[in-house]
Order: C-alpha cells, then sequence, then structure tokens
C-alpha cells in the first residue's frame, strides 16, 4: 500500500521539495553577498526546514529527540548513522544552534540549485574521495574553522548509505582527523531510524507513512580515549537504538 500511495504522492513531493530548492538558490546567494555568512545561514535553516516537512507530503512523520543539554560554546562532533540523503536537511534543521557543517563530496558543489552553492559559501568540508591529501588537508581545515567558531560538524562513519538500514561497520578516520584538529570537541552519537524506507524502491516510488526519527544519544568526552575507542561507542550506541547487535 506504501508504494501504491507513492507512486501518486512522490511527484507532488518532488515538486515541493524541488521548488524550495529553486527559491532558496537567489535567496541565498543575496544574503552572503549582501549581508554575510549570518544572513547566509539563516536562509540555510529556513530552507532545511521547509525541505525536512516536505515529508509531510509523503505522510511521513518527523520525530527528533535530545534529553541532553549540549553546549554552544564548545565544538561538538556528531556522528550518525546514514540512510538515505532525507537524513541531512532534518540534522541541518534540527542542530542549527550548533551551526553543525557536513563534510561532503566535492562533486556536489557544482549543479545542485540551493545545495551546491551551500556547500561552496557554508563552511564545511568538500572532498575529493580519490585524493586522500586533498580530503585530509579539508577536513583538517573545517577542525580549525570548528576550533575558531565553536562549531559543530556532522560525520557519517559508515562513509556510505545504509540502503537496507543495517548499520556497516563504523571507520575512525573522519573522528580521528577531526580531533587531531579540535581535541576539545564533544563526541555526539545520532541514531537515525526509517529514512531508508523512503528510498527502498529507489528514486521513484519513494514510499509513505513511515515513521522518520533522529535521537540524540548522551554525548562522549574523548579525554584519554583513542578515536577507535571513541568510534566503537558511538557505533555501539546506535546499533543499540537500532536493535542490531554489534558483529
Amino acid at each position: 500500500m506504501s508504494k501504491l500511495f507513492g507512486y501518486i504522492l512522490t511527484p507532488i513531493f518532488y515538486f515541493f521539495f524541488g521548488l524550495m530548492l529553486c527559491i532558496f538558490h537567489p535567496i541565498q546567494w543575496i544574503c552572503h553577498k549582501f549581508f554575510g555568512y549570518k544572513a547566509h545561514k539563516v536562509s540555510v535553516d529556513i530552507l532545511n526546514l521547509f525541505l525536512t516537512y516536505c515529508q509531510i507530503f509523503l505522510f511521513n512523520s518527523i520525530s527528533f529527540k535530545n534529553d541532553y543539554n549540549l553546549p554552544t560554546d564548545r565544538p561538538i562532533i556528531f556522528a550518525a548513522n546514514h540512510q538515505s540523503m532525507y537524513d541531512i536537511p532534518s540534522l541541518i534543521w534540527f542542530l542549527r544552534k550548533y551551526s553543525a557543517k557536513f563534510i561532503s563530496k566535492i562533486e556536489l558543489t557544482k549543479g545542485i540549485p540551493s545545495i551546491s552553492i551551500n556547500l561552496r559559501l557554508g563552511g564545511g568540508a568538500n572532498i575529493n574521495r580519490k585524493d586522500n591529501k586533498q580530503a585530509i588537508s579539508e577536513i583538517i581545515k573545517l577542525g580549525r574553522r570548528m576550533k575558531e567558531n565553536n562549531w559543530s560538524t556532522v560525520i557519517f562513519p559508515e562513509g556510505t548509505r545504509a540502503k537496507d538500514g543495517q548499520v556497516k561497520q563504523f571507520q575512525f578516520g573522519g573522528i580521528a582527523t577531526i580531533l587531531k584538529a579540535v581535541p576539545n570537541a564533544l563526541v555526539v552519537p545520532i541514531a537515525i531510524e526509517n529514512s531508508w524506507k523512503i528510498v527502498r524502491f529507489g528514486m521513484f516510488p519513494l514510499t509513505t507513512g513511515n515513521a522518520l526519527k533522529w535521537t540524540v544519544l548522551k554525548p562522549i568526552e574523548p579525554g584519554e580515549k583513542t578515536a577507535n575507542e571513541i568510534t566503537l561507542a558511538v557505533e555501539t550506541e546506535i546499533r543499540k537504538v537500532l536493535g542490531q547487535n554489534l558483529q
């Protein structure tokens, strides 16, 4: 039934999702050009509010739970499992007061309304996956910006999307690289549930009636822990929420 409704509702969803991207592309440019970073960030936040709640056209519900009083005066590394592209707008919106940045493929910095301009101007790291030296350099630069501005970043330690919802083994490289530049960063796991179901049949049809959930888990103080230990702790806590045992 979800697939059947998807054939009807997916075009409506894509129309409004694409419309928001097109409308906010010039708005972002104007905000950045004439009013600077803060205005640009506000425009990006509002864009991602609309992108997040475009899910109502698919009758998908949105739930974000954070029981922790996270600091805004120190950098945070948010580490989440990754299920679909629809993970990202909600993370940007719900984590907006922490100025969360992303590590993205450099190919995405061109050709996509709103998204590409934000990746170029927003302060994240745009990496070339075929050039390890460039990638590490960009992540270190991001770490420095985090330290200077008390920004945060969101990373997906799986390295790719788990298209069936089954968590892949987390890699410690991203957390390790950022912590070298920002050793005082707090590490905060986030468990993402059910967004993989939206695209279980690919780009069309999208599925309907899913309960999409983002849950902030207990923060981890790096202290004397190694990046490996921190990453394993993040993966373990996320798996607990998802009911998936560590292999």
